[in-house]
């Protein structure tokens, strides 16, 4: 590493070359980390800003390029400017830069840096510019001032990573020879050393072991290097895949006897299909529809095999984690995946023109053998009219093609056995009748489809299980849904109404999503006759809500359900049994029990009355209660009016923008709440807000407070205030065990409170813009437990300190901000 950032140091434009799956990117990453590291000691290697760019694949997109630098720059670029424009603005804002790092990962074909607007490092040069690269003549087409190429690993290195991923089962004697010569199979390579290392982590039996050695060295060889490095150490982690079966249990396994052999593998084989980051998902409602999950009786069960079916590619690395719900491909593992797809033909035999800028496609040849065909994320502005037919295409790929806005009515008519079709973020308006005519459909997937307003008959599907047409502005339900009996799960948010009756007829139904569209009260009556219905989320209208039967949701295990007026943007929310209250006069009747008795998060939003709904409805299930942009009085409650302790199992209580709050002492005086389980305490925007609690009386701190999270809350002072006694400090009882607290733009607020060990027990304190609090409590200046302070660094710096060695034994734990 240090070779690296001592040639860097030297030169202006630096290539890093080498084969697929050598490690370039995790190269430049350590170098980058390291850079960070010595940026303050060494004046060479500091840079006013770092500009990290993933290069699209060919041909070059130079807007995109474009798009990535301007982000990090903060310059916010037009669709409609040109590129020559772009490039003059990024070339000025790079200029007034003290001196930048600009890194080009995994550049395929050489890019112009002047095409770009990246100024050319001067000599000598204070700005950089590294390029990874799996072509050293592409380096030399950029003028790069030197080209180092990664090697593979040593024999001492490569054993080490094998163990790393294999574990300390490696090197039990019986089983350390085998494995030497598995990880002497992988010939130096991260990528393979890592893939089949992670392939043999928990295998105790030598026999395993041997057996792999022998399916290695069995793999067919090829002419390049590439193929016998690389391509035959993922395909052995392929053929592996067979024999795991995600080890199935013998029960399971006698059911599914019947099926295609290696539904694993042809789980892998289909995540070739994306061209980069892959919706978790997507992909599996593909599997679903493609039958690769076996025989499963629920979307439940198939859903969680197919979470099962990632995680077991996760594990050995043939799949990794993008995002939050999404994985990605290694680009080696990919190819390796086509590669393979081309090589069986038949049941994996597929069409992958993804992400490759195509915008007609009319050239491409289709074979009448071909299972699936990929065009996801290209330009294609139409399709032809007449395409050779394809009698057993399954899965037809078309999302993310922007500018495809007309269907052609013969399209479907080709593909006769399709199973899936996704047309998500195209911009058509409408499908031709031809759809109909796909009696074998199972998915049909449209979202983000913006323009799309109705689709035609589809009664004719009597296999479709998945429709989702989630952000585009379908009206209706197309003609025919009541045909659909197999349907399992629909999500469509922009309906203006669902017909009566259609409902009824969806006797398979196990998931709707209809947030976005209010029900009439005849539909939530229909919706109880749906026996198999487990997932559910609606709006309904407050009138719905009375004299109805709520019964039979105690079957659903998670829903979301908003009374009142519709929301346009709904909070992600981890809760599985959810009900929101927007825009309404509040229930003071008790109208809600019947369905609150099965909800666990209650969110009140934008309403009146809230005493008179808390004290007449039943709560005895709410764990979190979010309270926002509520019209509240805090005048003493009405003899009679309410009752003790209404909320006795809350645990997380939300304010958001209540304008009269003083304190989270007066919604307790108001609602008689006691807290007495309450762990999570959050408040926002609650402008009046003066201190979290007046300690005493009959009101101490809740016992259990775990978690405290305070953003703009521009008159607190004090976080606890005892009051009612003569008394100064709080009670030992009444000490909070708080491990996390965390305060955002609270000006006035210039202590944490002095009361000994208040807060002994805090693991993690945020405190963001908060220059007036001068000096900590003792008791985190002495805490053993604390682990993670955030903040300033000016104000870190500014603390007071009882005494020097406080501050030396907490350095560790601050985490400057920006």
């Amino acid at each position: 590493m240090q070779r690296y950032a001592a040639v860097l140091a030297a030169v202006g434009i630096i290539g890093v070359w080498g084969m697929g799956g050598i490690g370039k990117t995790t190269l430049v990453k350590n170098l980058n980390n390291e850079l960070v590291k010595t940026a303050v000691s060494s004046s060479k290697l500091s840079f006013s800003v770092v500009v990290w760019v993933t290069v699209p694949k060919p041909p070059t997109d130079i807007r995109k390029v474009q798009a990535q630098i301007a982000n990090r720059l903060n310059l916010k670029v037009d669709s409609e400017e040109s590129v020559e424009r772009i490039a003059s603005r990024i070339h000025q804002r790079l200029k007034e830069e003290k001196s930048f790092l600009l890194i080009l990962d995994d550049v395929w074909q050489a890019i112009n840096l002047d095409h770009v607007g990246v100024p050319q490092p001067e000599d000598p040069a204070r700005s950089k510019v590294i390029l990874t690269s799996r072509f050293v003549d592409v380096c030399r087409q950029m003028k790069t001032d030197t080209e180092m190429k990664v090697l593979t690993f040593d024999e001492d290195e490569s054993w080490q990573m094998f163990v790393k991923n294999a574990g300390d089962i490696a090197n039990l004697e019986h089983i350390q020879p085998v494995a030497k010569e598995i990880a002497k199979e992988c010939n130096g390579l991260p990528l393979a050393i890592t893939v089949i290392g992670a392939s043999m982590r928990g295998k105790k039996r030598v026999e395993l072991w041997k057996d792999a050695l022998g399916s290695l060295r069995m793999s067919e060889p090829h002419n390049t290097d590439v193929k016998d490095n690389v391509y035959k150490v993922i395909k052995w982690s392929f053929d592996s895949l067979e024999s795991q079966d995600i080890e199935l249990s013998s029960e399971r396994r006698s059911k599914h006897v019947n099926k295609r052999g290696g539904d694993i593998q042809s789980c892998f084989l289909y995540c070739s299909l994306y061209p980069v980051a892959i919706s978790t998902d997507d992909l599996i409602h593909c599997w679903w529809a493609e039958g690769f999950l076996g025989e499963r009786n629920t979307y439940e069960e198939a859903y969680n095999g197919g979470i099962t079916m990632i995680e077991s590619l996760k594990d050995v690395c043939l799949l990794e984690t993008h995002k939050s719900n999404s994985v990605k491909m290694h680009d080696v593992v990919r190819d390796v995946a086509i590669w393979i797809a081309n090589s069986f033909g038949g049941e994996h035999n597929s069409l992958i023109q993804a992400g490759i800028g195509l915008s007609d496609i009319s050239h491409i040849k289709m074979s009448t053998s071909v299972k699936r065909i990929s065009f996801i994320s290209n330009d294609i502005e139409c399709l032809p009219d007449g395409l050779m037919e394809c009698p057993v295409t399954t899965t037809l790929l078309l999302q993310h093609n922007y500018p495809l806005q007309n269907i052609p009515h013969e399209l479907f008519l080709a593909f006769p056995a399709l199973r899936v079709l996704n047309l998500s973020g195209t911009g058509i308006r409408a499908l031709p009748s031809s759809i109909n005519s796909l009696y074998q459909l199972r998915a049909l997937i449209l979202q983000y489809c913006i323009g799309l307003t109705e689709l035609p008959p589809i009664g004719n599907l009597c296999n479709l299980q998945l429709l989702d047409c989630d952000y585009t502005r379908l009206h209706r339900l197309p003609p025919g849904m009541d045909k659909l009996t197999d349907l399992r799960r629909l999500t469509a948010n922009s309906l203006e109404s669902i017909d009566q009756g259609i409902l009824l007829k969806l006797a398979s139904m196990e998931m709707i999503d209809v947030l976005g569209t209010r029900l009439e009260s005849t539909c939530f009556d229909e919706l109880s006759s749906l026996q198999k219905l487990t997932s559910l989320f609606i709006s309904m209208y407050s009138s719905s809500v009375s004299n109805r039967d709520h019964t039979w949701m105690s079957r659903l295990k998670r829903f979301h359900i908003v009374v009142g007026e519709v929301l346009r943007h709904i909070d992600f929310s981890n809760s599985p049994a959810k009900i929101t209250i927007y825009k309404c006069e509040i229930f003071s009747k008790g109208e809600l029990s019947g369905m609150l008795q099965f909800a666990s998060n209650l969110s009140l939003q934008n309403c009146k009355g809230l005493r008179k709904f808390i004290a007449y409805n039943s709560f005895n299930g709410i764990k979190e209660l979010t309270v926002n942009d509520c019209s509240c009085d805090f005048k003493p409650a009405e003899k009679g009016s309410g009752r003790f302790n209404p909320l006795p199992n809350l645990e997380h209580l939300c304010f958001f923008r209540i304008q009269n709050l003083e304190s989270v002492s007066d919604i307790s005086h108001l609602l008689g709440l006691r807290f007495s389980k309450l762990r999570r305490l959050d408040i926002l925007g609650c402008q009046r807000l003066r201190c979290l609690f007046n300690v005493g009386g009959a009101f101490s701190v809740p016992k259990h407070l775990e978690h405290i999270e305070i953003a703009h809350c521009d008159q607190l002072v004090e976080l606890f205030v005892q009051c009612g006694s003569s008394q100064t400090t709080l009670a030992n009882s009444e000490i909070p065990r708080v491990r996390k607290l965390l305060l955002e733009y609270c000006a006035k607020l210039g202590t944490l409170g002095e009361t000994p060990n208040t807060w002994e027990h805090l693991e993690e304190l945020s405190l963001i813009e908060f220059n007036q609090i001068k000096k900590l409590p003792l008791s985190i200046q002495t805490s053993k437990n604390i682990k993670v302070i955030r903040g300033l660094s000016e104000w870190w710096n500014r603390l007071e300190w009882d005494a020097d060695n406080f501050k030396s034994n907490l350095e560790h734990c601050f985490q400057p901000l920006y």
